[in-house]
């Protein structure tokens, strides 16, 4: 076992081509935790705040970020119920802003926040899925408990976690109406399973009225706060809606009055941990992913560390939907 690894560690904010490759000593493992050869990781905003040095009070330099990963078991500490050579799926956990993230040939992680799994998807498929299938699923069963034949509201359907959230709402037998401000991604929508694809403009509430003139019975919030009251308008009494991410940027309303939600009408939160996403349940979507009747959208993969600040600028800059995933070589 070699003493030093490959990994992007950084030790204060930098452009995109500050993203620089370097040797740093690999991670020991430690009780209670894994030490994971990582094979592929997604890219995610979180990370370009960071990078930008603009994140909140858990994250500090020096830091090599990255907030999931996939790959096998290195090596593992006592207590670890795992084994080597075991492929499996990390994030959560601080991962990539307390402790140090998947931007490297090695990451030790605590084992509560690894999933194993078995599957032949290629690393540039499963890499895209932690983050985003955990996030998804979490907010439409605990934010949700959305129900096969229940109609659900997707508010910012053409964000990773927005279209992962329509195929599993779809998956789930549910009929879902998905936003997005671009009518050219329209199709893109209906592609991954979204029964109603509408425009979000000023014209959104009247659409989605003639679409469920009686009020839909849930919706998943990812646009902004702000927009929290018109969505809650939408919903029938006893429905729910639940606020997952602003991508706009407004996580607070100013001068809020509970009063603002309707009679009847539930409002929650959902931010979720790893074991939201049991090994069972991940299993499950595996499987659908492999035979075809779940869609998940990559954007982009990019090979090796080297390709990184190619992937955060390309999310930063880029117009195409979909996870921006990069992939490790396995030799």
């Amino acid at each position: 076992m070699p003493e030093t690894m490959r990994a992007i560690r950084l030790a204060g904010p930098v452009a995109p081509n500050g993203l620089i490759v370097s040797d740093v000593p690999i991670p020991d493992v430690r009780p209670g935790w894994v030490r994971i050869r990582v094979m592929a990781f997604g890219v995610n905003e979180s990370e370009v705040t960071s990078r930008q040095g603009e994140s909140g009070p858990d994250f500090s330099f020096p830091r090599v970020l990255g907030i999931e990963a996939v790959g096998v078991v290195d090596a593992i500490g006592d207590g670890v119920d795992l084994a080597p050579g075991q492929k499996v799926a990390t994030m959560m956990g601080g991962l990539g802003r307390s402790i140090d993230g998947s931007y490297a040939e090695y990451a030790v992680v605590d084992a509560a926040n690894v999933i194993a799994f078995d599957t032949d998807l290629p690393w540039g498929v499963v890499g895209a899925l932690p983050e985003m299938l955990q996030t998804a699923h979490g907010s439409i069963t605990t934010g949700l408990g959305l129900k096969s034949g229940q109609s659900v509201l997707i508010h910012g359907g053409t964000s990773t976690v927005g279209l992962t959230a329509i195929a599993i709402a779809h998956h789930l037998g549910a009929t879902v109406i998905a936003t997005t401000r671009n009518p050219a991604r329209a199709g893109l929508l209906t592609s991954v399973g979204a029964d109603h694809a509408v425009v979000d403009d000023d014209t959104l509430p009247d659409a989605i009225r003639a679409i469920a003139p009686n009020g839909i019975d849930a919706a998943l919030e990812f646009v902004s706060a702000t927009a929290l009251p018109d969505t809650l308008s939408l919903i029938r009494p006893g429905g729910i809606v639940c606020f997952v991410g602003a991508l706009s940027g407004d996580w607070t309303i100013p001068e809020f009055s509970p009063f603002a939600i309707p009679t009847g009408v539930r409002l929650t939160s959902y931010s979720g941990e790893a074991n939201d996403l049991p090994a069972a349940i991940m299993a499950k979507y595996l499987r659908a992913i492999e035979a075809g009747s779940l869609d998940i959208v990559v954007s982009d993969t990019y090979a090796g560390l080297e390709a990184v600040a190619e992937a955060q600028q390309d999310l930063e800059y880029g117009h195409r939907p979909g996870k921006r995933v990069v992939v490790l070589a396995e030799a």
